[in-house]
């Protein structure tokens, strides 16, 4: 197999179809398969060869998807480095993975050049020119003919090391293969929600390197246009969506909430957008309904994460207006159904299924699980058992299948031995009028163990008071999971993903503790 050969099919085609927008680049199919197929040759003119490891450090850019498809043109393992991160994690990134060359933009040269002693790094590719860098990435396209590239790999041919944070802190990757990300393909195909075919134009708004850039192959597969932005704006967002009569767009929920706060949000001709799907991180059911009121009848959810190639569990359009419009209001809070060849479980600590609408661990086995972490055997051992990913997500499945999550295994509260589960203290935060954004994490408490604490961003000119917030909670939940306590924050922190960083929340409140809880 080889992923690169359906942009070629599909540059065969339609070639003169727009595969790629970002910024003021456009590329059209013919242009995207050629530049990948001068890229992997340049590769390869540097004695890389299958199965060698090739890093990429930049911001959103047209490159960045070239550079994604010429790595599987030439059958090599791509190691996607987050923009975000600093240069010790970098040089973390670069040591564990092996990486013989770096792509990297000009203004994340300068960590890339710290982070290199005693990493296996040989070669600095600019994308930005050959300053400070050995070679230009432009030099390196015209130098070569653009012959094909077409190098045959296996299912088991590792295809990207994807590293994400774990409970401790500390980046692992998960092994992608190359049968991995063909299962990403036929999954992103086979649902009529997630398919971008011919003339349609989907906008992917966080680093490609991630979460936003697993659609790709499956747009170049079956034809449609990535726009990628080359960073978050949501007023650009919404310009984009008019001027590109973009018809699809990936968000992550903080994204989402950004856009509803903009007072200009319904200036913009939306009406071009026939499906907006979020995931990555959970949404309160008030800023569903919000959504959905400036967005249109288009929302959709996807649940998954890096160890099973993007999305296994999907809430549909037609599953929110059944939740919106039909009645049915408990849907919002769940995470969908399983999507396409994914097996889901939910499952007691001995990997038995718990009963319907008890609390178990989601267990994901098919095509798309990767089979476990680079170089982590133990992690792997506890996290990959009997075939099934335990993903650490604690939830709970209906009778017709949608599976609902209550929290993460390591957020979960205990005070004076409950278990409280942040994420539905959350929900109830973010229904009231005044809270921007929330968080709910255990501080240390001398009689419980664990009290619940709110942190909460409060809206603009909102006049909000502790007692207001919890008197709230009180109203919608039992007396032991109401906060004992409100903070109020001009924001909240986030990991290099855009997600709550609950675990850097926790530590402000633990510094110092004789004992922790996790």
């Amino acid at each position: 197999m080889n992923l690169g050969r359906y942009v070629r099919r599909t540059a065969g085609h339609q070639p003169r179809a727009e595969a790629v927008v970002c910024g003021p680049a456009r590329l059209t199919y013919a242009e995207l398969d050629d530049h990948s197929d001068r890229l992997a040759g340049a590769l390869h003119g540097l004695g890389l060869g299958k199965g060698d490891r090739v890093a990429t450090l930049a911001a959103n850019r047209a490159e960045l998807v070239v550079t994604e498809v010429a790595l599987y043109k030439a059958g090599m393992t791509r190691v996607p480095v987050n923009a975000r991160l600093g240069a010790g994690e970098v040089a973390h990134l670069l040591r564990e993975s092996g990486a013989r060359a770096v792509l990297v933009d000009a203004e994340h040269l300068d960590p890339v050049r710290r982070a290199l002693p005693g990493t296996g790094v040989k070669t600095v590719v600019g994308y930005d020119g050959a300053d400070g860098a050995d070679l230009s990435y432009q030099d390196m396209m015209s130098g070569n003919a653009g012959s094909p590239v077409d190098v045959e790999c296996a299912e088991d041919d590792i295809a990207v090391l994807h590293f994400t944070s774990g409970s401790t802190g500390v980046l692992k990757a998960a092994v992608q293969t190359y049968g991995n990300r063909l299962a990403l393909m036929r999954k992103t195909v086979m649902s009529a929600d997630a398919r971008v075919g011919p003339g349609d134009r989907q906008i992917l708004a966080g680093p490609v390197t991630h979460a936003s850039g697993m659609p790709l192959m499956g747009i170049f597969f079956a034809g449609g246009c990535a726009v990628v932005l080359p960073r978050w704006d949501p007023e650009e967002f919404l310009a984009t969506v008019e001027r590109e009569r973009a018809t699809h767009a990936f968000l992550v929920p903080t994204m989402v909430n950004t856009v509803l706060a903009l007072p200009t949000a319904r200036d913009h001709d939306l009406s071009s957008l026939r499906q907006v799907i979020y995931g990555a991180a959970p949404m309160a059911p008030q800023r569903i309904r919000d959504a959905w009121d400036l967005f249109g009848p288009v929302l959709s959810q996807g649940y998954g994460c890096g160890e099973t190639t993007s999305g296994v569990l999907f809430l549909s359009t037609e599953d929110h207006r059944r939740a919106i419009e039909g009645g049915d209001e408990e849907l919002l809070l769940s995470c969908g159904r399983p999507l396409g060849e994914a097996e889901v479980a939910v499952v007691a600590e001995d990997g038995t299924p718990v009963p319907d609408g008890e609390i178990g661990e989601i267990a994901v086995r098919g095509p798309d699980v990767v089979p476990g972490y680079h170089g982590e055997p133990e992690l792997t051992a506890r996290s990959f058992r009997d075939g099934w990913f335990h993903t650490g997500d604690l939830a709970r499945r209906r009778s017709d299948g949608y599976v609902f999550i209550v929290d993460r295994k390591k957020d979960m509260i205990v005070s004076g031995g409950f278990n409280i589960y942040a994420t539905e203290v959350e929900s109830v935060l973010h229904r009231h009028p005044g809270v921007y954004e929330a968080a709910v994490v255990g501080v240390p408490d001398e009689r419980w163990g664990e009290a619940v604490k709110a942190v909460v961003v409060p809206r603009d000119a909102a006049s909000l008071t502790e007692a207001e917030l919890v008197a709230f909670c009180a109203e919608h939940l039992s007396r032991m999971k109401k906060p004992r306590s409100v903070d109020f924050v001009a924001a909240l922190p986030h990991n290099p993903n855009g997600k709550i960083d609950r675990r850097a929340l926790r530590d402000r409140y633990w510094a110092g503790a004789d004992r922790r809880v996790n």
